[in-house]
């Protein structure tokens, strides 16, 4: 028979046990070395270049659309999350009351006209009056001085020549003509009263043009107020407002939010060390998981959210515990990887901004 030699024991079980684990020691000392390399590269290639926070929201501009005339409302012609343009129409108040007004103060308007052509008629015919006036303050003057001639002539004659009453007849119509020349010239200025006060009337007529044109105007722009229309492209949102409801002036009917939004991200103060704007930054929109957007830091507040809420904190009470502040960040995308995508105000980001 043959016997099967046993293989021969192996050199490391036949050493102690101190001497095995010398072996292996160099192992695992390389092994926790290149973890702790590893590591270090991540950090400073992946996590110490960038700065990010979750504390971020699609911000935007939302355009209140308000009514500045009363009424009801005609017509509806927006529904909700719509899109619309700018110049389209929203809403319809009933125009009729403006419309009314509207004619009336054109009606004011033209009357006015008539009391100013009216009042420069009455201005030329005074005019022409005064002339008149003028006129026969010559023709008065003229025989006020032919008549203060003869009595002088008549005076001079001797007494035998010319009889009493000849004299006494020239005394009276010298007399009479001087005082037909004082009724003359009073009549010439109440002539030119007369022309004075159509002037002012001209003035008054002028003044009430000129306040008709302003109340026409005005009933105009409430006319065009009437029919409530898109500032600016976007989407209708929040709307209140439903056909035959009575609405009044500034009163919120809905909003208009356009497409140009942005990221207000709330970084805490110790990281705003290496920030500033035109960095790159990279987004992740909560809504939308799948897509990766881009964007740049476009500049930061000049001043803490706390400093800018309804009560600021009063540090200088004497309990006062230090707080790490956050201060708003504007990062706007830089492009939109689908067209299709809705970025609604308020949805949670999560930005990286790659500081260094």
């Amino acid at each position: 028979m043959t016997t099967t030699e046993a293989p021969p024991p192996s050199s490391e079980k036949n050493l102690p046990p101190p001497a095995r684990s010398q072996r292996r020691l160099p192992i695992i000392i390389a092994a926790i070395l290149v973890v702790i390399v590893g590591v270090l590269l991540y950090y400073f290639f992946f996590v110490a270049p960038y700065e990010s926070t979750d504390d971020a929201f699609i911000d935007g501009h939302a355009i209140t659309i308000a009514p500045q005339v009363a009424g009801r409302v005609a017509r509806l012609l927006i529904n909700d999350n719509q899109e619309v343009k700018k110049g389209d129409t929203l809403v319809e108040i009933d125009p009729r009351d403006y419309q009314t007004r509207l004619a009336q103060t054109r009606a004011n308007l033209t009357a006015a006209h008539s009391r100013l052509e009216q009042a420069r008629a009455q201005l030329a015919v005074d005019q022409a009056k005064a002339e008149e006036e003028r006129s026969n303050v010559v023709a008065n003057e003229a025989d006020a001085t032919r008549a203060q001639a003869d009595l002088k002539r008549y005076q001079a004659v001797e007494s035998r020549a010319v009889s009493q009453s000849q004299i006494d007849l020239a005394i009276a119509q010298a007399q009479s003509t001087t005082a037909q020349v004082d009724v003359a010239r009073s009549r010439v200025q109440a002539a030119e009263a007369q022309a004075g006060l159509s002037k002012v009337s001209i003035d008054t007529a002028l003044a009430d043009i000129a306040q008709n044109e302003a109340l026409q105007h005005q009933a105009e722009l409430d006319l065009s107020y009437a029919t409530l229309v898109a500032p600016e492209d976007g989407r209708v949102t929040r709307r209140t407002v439903e056909a035959g409801n009575y609405v009044q002036i500034g009163q919120s009917l809905l909003a208009i939010v356009p497409k140009n939004v942005w990221i207000t991200a709330n970084y805490k103060e110790t990281q705003l060390a290496h920030m500033k704007p035109g960095q790159p930054v990279s987004i992740r929109v909560d809504a939308f998981p799948q897509f990766k957007f881009k964007g740049h830091v476009d500049s930061i507040q000049a001043g803490t959210g706390a400093q800018f809420s309804l009560l600021p904190p009063e540090n200088a009470a004497g309990n006062y515990v230090k707080v790490v502040q956050r201060v708003p960040v504007k990062i706007v995308f830089d492009e939109i990887p689908d067209a299709t995508i809705i970025l609604p105000l308020g949805a949670s980001v999560v930005p990286e901004v790659r500081v260094k």
